[in-house]
């Protein structure tokens, strides 16, 4: 076995063709486009953006910002494109969508050890090393093959997520734990209650908030958005997600007129996502509607709730923490159909599946980051098997583990965060080595 064959020439696909090809390894890259195209892209060429050209802030004391600094240690081809290609946008790196896959395409074809081959891939090759990267749309036979090789059932389409929180960032001077008519224990649930007057400022808001554009790969069959369950009348959301019964507030000693409750993301309890608030609303329609809910009011979003198409694996079931198939260590999962979300976080990830097919094919031990760096955190929530209900995730500081000191300056507090993951790769990774 002397190449690595990787499917799929989105963001994610490309990195590991990219740092499979720089390991000295050939690559078979299998793409579809021209061939065929999934409704959400317009263009033949690699690593195409569809919906937005921002690839969030560059700061490090933000944790997109550290995590495209981790993968420009790592050697990302993306990071190189996107840097030829920006456009200015403040504290952001965004890029002119175009160019950037200009860049990147040229880069790819150009490369004498990857083999570019334009064709539709119906089932996975299970007789090599493979990484399969091809994206959120993944449909027809291949998903099909898919499903046949994660046991059945492990496939998931949602369309609808609910928003997600830090813990820090809640107010427990108005919000409390408690689980419904059970007042014995801490409970399973963080309550927000609402008085007459907090709900009915809510309510007016909620459905006043202005929707996101929808595309024609949109599915929205079989769920309610919050917004749109709340246009049926005054009380819809009070007598289904706000329902307070059951719940006192310890403030008060009564029942509240509604509450909204939280429930916890993640084991360590440090993420909590806002229960039966799938939503269409504009990111920063979220923030501002979803803050006015008491308890809230600083609420630090790690995700905000989306409403579209799709595909990703049951990766804390299915995946080991170098991202391969724990039923077959041979195959590799990469991109937003591993779980992560976000564009540089499919391509971080991609890095990384390259990475341990490379280890794979030398019999080298994989490659796992430690859970706080950006990269290794993130691949750590997305593999862990603590993880209930389990959605895609992108970079966030709520996924790492704290600091030993306390620090109340949210500011000073992530560079303090970044700066532990940077020395990680300027010291240790860097004399290591990758593959």
């Amino acid at each position: 076995m002397s190449k690595i064959i990787v499917i799929g020439a989105g963001l994610a696909g490309c990195e590991s063709a990219n740092v499979i090809a720089s390991a000295g390894i050939d690559v078979d890259l299998i793409e579809m486009k021209p061939v065929k195209r999934s409704p959400a892209h317009s263009s033949d060429k690699f690593a195409e953006l569809v919906c937005s050209n921002s690839l969030k802030a560059s700061r490090i004391d933000s944790a997109a910002g550290l995590l495209k600094r981790e993968m420009r240690e790592l050697g990302s081809i993306c990071l190189t494109s996107a840097d030829r290609a920006s456009v200015p946008a403040g504290g952001a790196l965004a890029v002119d969508r175009d160019l950037f896959s200009g860049y990147i395409t040229d880069l790819i074809k150009r490369n004498p050890r990857i083999n570019v081959i334009n064709d539709v891939v119906k089932t996975i090759p299970e007789n090599a090393i493979t990484v399969v990267a091809t994206g959120p749309l993944t449909d027809g036979f291949l998903a099909d093959d898919i499903d046949r090789l994660c046991n059945e059932q492990s496939l998931n389409f949602y369309d609808a997520a609910a928003p997600i929180i830090t813990r820090d960032s809640i107010d427990f001077n108005i919000a409390f734990s408690a689980s419904r008519y059970d007042e014995q224990s801490v409970g399973d649930y963080v309550n927000c209650p609402m008085n007459k007057q907090e709900y009915e400022a809510f309510y007016s808001e909620l459905i006043g908030a202005e929707s996101a554009k929808t595309h024609k790969f949109d599915v929205y069959e079989g769920c309610m958005p919050i917004e749109v369950l709340a246009k049926r009348g005054a009380d819809s959301i009070r007598f289904g997600p706000l329902k307070p019964v059951g719940l006192r507030d310890p403030r008060t000693g009564h029942r509240p007129w509604a509450c909204v409750q939280l429930r916890k993301e993640n084991a360590k309890g440090s993420l909590f996502n806002i229960v039966g608030f799938q939503t269409n609303l504009k990111f920063s329609e979220q923030k501002r509607v979803f803050s006015l809910i008491p308890g809230l009011k600083n609420a630090e979003f790690v995700r905000y709730g989306v409403m579209h198409r799709n595909t990703f694996i049951n990766s804390p079931k299915l995946l080991d923490k170098d991202l391969s198939l724990k039923s077959n260590p041979d195959i590799f999962f990469a991109g937003q159909l591993s779980g992560v979300e976000g564009y540089m976080e499919s391509a971080a990830s991609g890095i990384i599946a390259g990475i341990n097919a490379v280890r794979r094919l030398k019999s080298k031990e994989p490659l796992i980051l430690p859970n706080y760096t950006m990269i290794g955190a993130l691949l750590d929530y997305i593999t862990d098997p603590s993880v209930v209900n389990f959605q895609p995730m992108g970079a966030n500081f709520g996924i790492l583990p704290g600091l030993e000191e306390r620090i109340k300056d949210k500011r000073e507090r992530y560079m303090k965060l970044s700066e532990r993951s940077i020395n990680y790769f300027e010291r240790t990774l860097k004399n290591e080595g990758c593959c």
